[in-house]
């Protein structure tokens, strides 16, 4: 029986450590299954990533939506919600940046790339804030509407680059290309990483300073490890679920007007591969930590970015990248329980 106090104080940071570990181990023997070298596939995959100029700069682009959206989930998570409508949030944070990049005209760069990214963030703000209300002023649970709306906001683009919004003689769903002036300038030359992963690292450190040096942080803590004190102690636990939602809602708006503003310059069919989802790992696997988030998501984004080079390299499916993103969060869960249980064990103890 583990009752080390050390070693518990180290258990949050060796968990996430042991899970990534422990999911690359699974995918060498996945690896090793497709007959391929597990050592040359994991050389190549995080060289083209990590140390190429060209993967790097893929690296910081997949890392972009990954950052902004899994500080949603983590903001939410601080207040005891559970957001799983960073997929649709990235969706409509999309929308609302186009929407500005092709009908909004003749401004200058300085004041319409800020007006493009606060659309972004405000028609994600307000896709967080509908099931941020209805926890809140009627008690419906936020799981359930998040995943809802994310269809919701899927088929609503789908609806709207099919008909409204396609561009005259498109091939496939897209809209006409955003004004020159509401693109996000590249930031390493001749690479695809623009400006939008600048904008979310510093929304990273905007929000650290908000939840661990603010009379607001503390409040979304309270609400989120005791609603009834929180209550007693006077704070509105539902104006700050609406309000924390509402922010997580944002972020990951910002996470699709990166994608546009940035990266395609027009909304397609498809914004996100999947980038809410993976959100939820992520945020999950830094504990809390914004630190955390930001090392995970180069991680994820790392795997995105070598994945199709891994393939082409060592003659690995890309598939394996993504079974060891899954395996990752099934040993996050697995080290949870078991941190839980020693915990429970040495208050038992004591």
């Amino acid at each position: 029986m583990i009752t080390n106090k050390r070693f518990q104080f180290l258990l949050p940071i060796l968990s996430p450590l042991i899970a990534i570990i422990s999911a690359l181990i699974v995918g060498a023997i996945l690896i090793l299954l497709a007959e391929a070298n597990p050592i040359t596939a994991y050389t190549v995959l995080f060289q083209e990533s990590l140390s190429s100029y060209f993967g790097f700069g893929n690296t910081l682009t997949k890392m972009t939506p990954l950052l902004f959206t899994s500080l949603g989930v983590l903001v939410a998570l601080r207040s005891g919600q559970f957001n799983i409508g960073g997929e649709g949030q990235i969706y409509l944070g999309a929308l609302g940046s186009t929407l500005i990049g092709l009908y909004v005209q003749g401004l200058p760069a300085i004041i319409h790339i800020p007006l493009a990214l606060i659309a972004g963030f405000g028609f994600g703000a307000v896709w967080g804030w509908i099931p941020g209300y209805l926890k809140a002023v009627r008690g419906i649970n936020e799981v359930i509407t998040t995943l809802l709306l994310n269809y919701i906001a899927v088929n609503l683009v789908s609806y709207l680059v099919q008909n409204p919004l396609k561009a005259p003689s498109a091939p496939s769903p897209y809209s006409p290309l955003i004004a020159k002036s509401a693109q996000l300038p590249i930031i390493l030359p001749q690479s695809l990483a623009h400006a939008g992963i600048i904008l979310a690292l510093i929304a990273a450190g905007i929000l650290w300073v908000l939840l661990v040096r603010s009379p607001l942080g503390y409040q979304i803590a309270a609400v989120g490890f005791n609603p009834t004190a929180a209550h007693y102690a006077r704070i509105s636990v539902k104006n700050t679920i609406m309000l924390v939602m509402s922010l997580a809602g944002g972020l990951a708006g910002l996470a699709g007007a990166s994608e546009v503003m940035g990266l395609k310059y027009r909304l397609f069919e498809q914004v996100s591969p999947g980038y809410g989802f993976d959100a939820i790992a992520i945020a999950f696997l830094s504990r809390g930590s914004i630190s955390g988030v930001v090392l995970t998501s180069l991680f994820f984004a790392a795997l995105r970015s070598g994945a199709n080079v891994m393939q082409r390299s060592a003659s690995v499916p890309v598939t394996v990248v993504y079974a060891i993103q899954g395996l990752t969060v099934l040993f996050i869960a697995i080290s949870l329980a078991v941190e839980r249980r020693i915990k429970t064990q040495s208050n038992a103890e004591v």
